[in-house]
């Protein structure tokens, strides 16, 4: 018998659909013929069809095209008589049936000497359905006769809404799955986003695959192509001339695509929303300038590490399109300054820009971008790795981008304190700010970014910049200069120590969000004065990494701020005890997610949380590396369970595997890390 079931796979897990064959290759051909049989007769009449290939179909299936196949009235098949053929269960009959293909002879009723002529002209009439995939089922060749029939070849209608996603990676990224993927979804509304991720040169995708997505997927709105060296031109091509509602592309990866993919891409798919180009050496200036002149509704772009692309294509594409481009992202290219400034003179519609590692771009070429003051609605600007952003390029940035709320810069290394504090009286609405790798600012340039941001400077953040020296000022602050800063954080910047706490502890009262992680030298007097003058209540606090931080601090904090925290990260404190889980557990009432890993807490201190008079209502606790944490704490940690939806005990040697057994079987509902 032959079984065949939607959506699985073909043969040995090579496509969507589940094929099971018997070892008979008798009965395989009576399912194959079956089929044949039933479409032969409507066949005969169809002027696709030569009558030399209908002469061959007669002579393998023992009649004329002008014979009847049945004598009489309707057609009735025994059960078991046409294997393939859906029949409802009955009683078994006491008298034996003739079989229906009594009369032919074994030897010659091979379905493999039907040209594929003939069979086209059948599968192409094929109703988009459970017809098309049971025959895709058949073999391989058949499957493949089917994932070529195009839109305008096929006599039935595979339009769909394109509402399924399909993604394929590694070794299940092949021709026959997209073929299979094809062939299926078009008779479940269409598919609609596509994404292949190759396994590099030994990837199995080639230009056949999307040949067969291009043919049966018209309704493909969204693909993604990774790490595919095996795709060139042609199957982009194709895809771009049958799929012309393409909104989103992304091709990454692919040295064997060139600017001719991108013409066809310009040419067809004129609703192209959003293209990303990422190391695909093959495409250069031309393409980006098909792309510029055709696509009108391109919205996003962004280009990365491809060393044909230069100032030309990149200027072209940024003064044709940049009245509609809002996302701009430009990663490691052979540019100068010139796309820069042309993008400050037409870049009208951009809101979010990205410059990353673009070594040829000169401080010249971010002075003019400013100061052309054609970029009213930027709003986000993030610069990595740019020796052109210089205090001069900042200022002038802030100058010309008045709507600016948003800026990252980081390892930009001769942007200095003084270009803070610039950006800070210029750029008022801005909202964040984020310094990672930046040593040249020091902290009188960090304060005095402070000191000078507007009223909407939210939050703040500063990572691994090692000019920052701990300072002490007893000058007290003007009572009319505050920050409205709601979010501070500090991390890998080992300079910065108790002083700088206790300044920001005058000058920053509504704090509800502080990070400050790996700081040697931020010890409880330093924490206890940034939080002593805060009035609105602490929701977020990460003192991860702060070897000088003990218990008093975590008794301060549950105690000034229990009604408000909901999130505590002491991982790597090592003087915490099992004092700082009586406190939480006394005094915190909203705490959802408490991270106590590489601590000193035990037993003792689990169970203090579970006899909390507050009743938490932890959804996240982590102890991973407590080792002073047995098997005694599994009763507690299972009435903590009623509520846990994540729980870390990596690396606690004194937990055994039948306690972390009996966890997993009890905290169902739980992510247990262990």
């Amino acid at each position: 018998m032959i079984t065949i079931g939607l959506g699985g796979s073909l043969g040995n897990k090579e496509g969507f659909f589940a094929l099971h064959e018997s070892q008979s290759s008798s009965t395989s051909t009576q399912h194959r013929l079956c089929f044949v049989n039933l479409r032969l007769r409507h066949l005969t009449t169809l002027p696709g069809v030569s009558s030399n290939g209908v002469r061959i179909m007669s002579g393998i299936f023992r009649f004329s095209g002008d014979e009847d196949f049945f004598a009489g009235g309707s057609m009735h098949l025994s059960p078991g008589s046409c294997p393939g053929v859906y029949l409802p269960a009955r009683k078994r009959l006491r008298i034996a049936t003739p079989s229906f293909y009594s009369g032919f002879e074994q030897k010659e009723t091979s379905i493999d000497i039907l040209p594929d002529e003939c069979l086209f002209e059948i599968l192409r009439r094929l109703p988009s359905g459970q017809e098309r995939s049971a025959c895709a089922c058949v073999s391989k060749h058949w499957l493949n006769l089917l994932s070529s029939i195009t839109r305008s070849e096929s006599v039935q209608d595979v339009e769909g809404d394109g509402f399924l996603s399909r993604s394929l990676e590694g070794k299940k990224a092949t021709d026959l799955r997209l073929a299979a993927i094809s062939v299926g979804t078009s008779s479940r509304g269409g598919l609609g986003k596509l994404q292949i991720r190759g396994s590099g040169f030994d990837s199995k995708v080639t230009d056949a695959g999307l040949g067969s997505i291009a043919h049966g997927c018209p309704s493909l709105r969204v693909l993604s192509l990774w790490n595919l060296p095996a795709v060139s031109d042609v199957g982009v091509s194709e895809i771009a001339r049958s799929c012309p509602m393409i909104e989103k592309l992304d091709l990454s990866r692919c040295p064997g695509i060139t600017d001719k993919a991108l013409v066809a891409i310009a040419e067809n798919c004129l609703n192209l929303s959003d293209l990303t180009i990422d190391s695909c050496s093959g495409v250069g200036n031309e393409g980006l300038r098909a792309i510029a002149r055709r696509c009108a509704n391109l919205r996003s772009i962004s280009i990365r590490s491809c060393p044909r692309i230069g100032d030309q294509g990149v200027a072209f594409l940024l003064a044709q399109a940049g009245s509609y481009l809002t996302k701009v992202k430009l990663q490691m290219l052979n540019i100068t300054g010139l796309p820069l400034a042309v993008l400050g003179h037409y870049g009208a519609g951009v809101t979010d820009l990205v410059l990353h590692g673009l070594q040829g771009v000169n401080e010249k070429g971010f002075w003019v971008m400013g100061n052309a003051k054609g970029m009213k609605k930027l709003k986000s600007l993030s610069v990595t790795s740019c020796r052109g952003m210089t205090d001069v390029g900042l200022e002038a940035v802030a100058n010309g981008c008045p709507d600016l709320k948003h800026v990252s810069l980081s390892k930009c290394l001769l942007v200095s304190g003084k270009g803070l504090v610039a950006l800070a009286k210029s750029a008022l609405s801005l909202e964040s700010l984020k310094l990672e790798e930046c040593h040249r600012i020091n902290q009188f340039g960090f304060l005095g970014f402070l000191m000078n941001s507007g009223s909407k400077l939210k939050s703040f953040s500063l990572a691994n910049c090692l000019g920052i020296h701990d300072f002490n000022t007893e000058s007290p602050l003007p009572s009319t200069s505050r920050s409205a800063l709601r979010s501070l954080s500090i991390r890998g910047c080992p300079g910065f120590g108790d002083a700088s706490l206790a300044f920001l502890g005058k000058f920053c009262l509504l704090l509800q969000d502080v990070e400050l992680c790996g700081l040697n030298g931020v010890t409880d007097a330093g924490v206890l004065e940034l939080l002593q003058s805060n009035n609105v209540g602490l929701v977020k606090v990460n003192l991860s990494g702060c070897i000088n931080v003990s218990d008093n601090t975590v008794s301060a904090i549950s105690v000034c701020h229990g009604r408000t925290l909901e999130s505590l990260n002491l991982d790597g404190c090592k003087n915490i005890t099992d004092a700082s889980l009586v406190s939480v557990a006394k005094n915190c009432y909203s705490v959802n997610d408490l991270d106590m890993s590489n601590t000193l807490v035990s037993d003792h201190g689990i169970k203090a949380l579970t006899t909390s008079p507050n009743h938490l209502n932890l959804q996240v606790l982590s102890v991973g590396g407590c080792s002073a944490i047995t098997d005694k704490s599994k009763t507690c940690i299972q009435k903590l369970g009623h509520t846990l939806l994540g729980l870390n005990i990596q690396r606690c040697g004194r937990i055994s595997s039948s306690t972390v057994d009996n966890l997993l079987e009890h905290l169902w509902r739980c992510d247990i890390l262990y």
